[in-house]
């Protein structure tokens, strides 16, 4: 595990799933984890709660990453409770899927607003200061729909092929001011929709996946603290997948 102390680090959609996963790891390692949550309060105080049991510190952070003064308001926030962020993770994200012949107009808008601007607002909120410091790091968190065709999902693919090519060109326009900016990009995992589906259903899934198994948050989470620490220091630019081979 990296050593993170004395790091402060931002996790948009840190209230459950893989986002408590990434801030609970993260908090392990040392960092102060700001929970990052829009409207599930409860269960942003849930890992809140977990990140203090186990030793850690954080705090909650709400706002919601579609709208421009929310995002600078929490930016600003946190420059002048901790002197700024030093890591940003953008996990906030929503998904409405359907045949794309059937897909309404603002379920495309909306999954478009809340992964893809939402991601492009925090980072150039909170690399602001990152700027200044000259040293800062971010990982956006991206998935295999957005590599391949996903049958259903074509906002959500699109938000996240949109979020992989946001990553390499911020990432070359940050890194001369000292700024890492790469993408962790997620297979099927065992948490969020996964686990509300039938498990014939997810035992079929399984089946396409070389490791034949599900992916957990915790190993999603561990790529994304690889990316975030010193050992990583010249990676720039990349999205390290995690998904058992399923892309391959």
């Amino acid at each position: 595990m990296p050593d993170l102390r004395g790091r402060c680090a931002v996790v948009t959609g840190g209230s459950r799933g893989l986002g408590r996963c990434i801030a609970l790891l993260l908090s392990r390692a040392g960092a102060f984890v700001y929970v990052g949550y829009h409207v599930q309060e409860s269960h942003a105080k849930d890992t809140l709660r977990e990140i203090e049991q186990s030793g850690g510190s954080g705090a909650l952070l709400r706002l919601d990453v579609r709208k421009v003064e929310q995002v600078k308001a929490a930016a600003d926030f946190v420059s002048s409770e901790r002197g700024g962020a030093d890591f940003l993770i953008n996990n906030a994200g929503v998904v409405r899927d359907a045949l794309f012949p059937l897909m309404e107009p603002q379920d495309f808008s909306e999954v478009l607003s809340v992964n893809l601007m939402g991601t492009f607002l925090c980072c150039r909120a909170f690399s602001k200061s990152m700027m200044v410091r000259r040293h800062g790091a971010i990982v956006n968190i991206a998935s295999v729909a957005g590599l391949h065709a996903s049958a259903g999902q074509a906002n959500y693919a699109a938000s996240k092929g949109g979020i992989l090519a946001l990553t390499r060109t911020v990432a070359v326009e940050l890194a001369p001011f000292g700024i890492r900016v790469n993408a962790v990009v997620p297979g099927l995992l065992s948490i969020g929709m996964a686990s509300r589906l039938d498990h014939r259903v997810l035992e079929r899934q399984s089946q396409l996946i070389p490791l034949k198994r599900f992916g957990s948050g915790e190993e999603v989470a561990a790529a994304v603290s690889f990316l975030l620490s010193e050992e990583a220091s010249y990676i720039v630019g990349q999205a390290i997948v995690v998904d058992g081979g399923m892309t391959l």
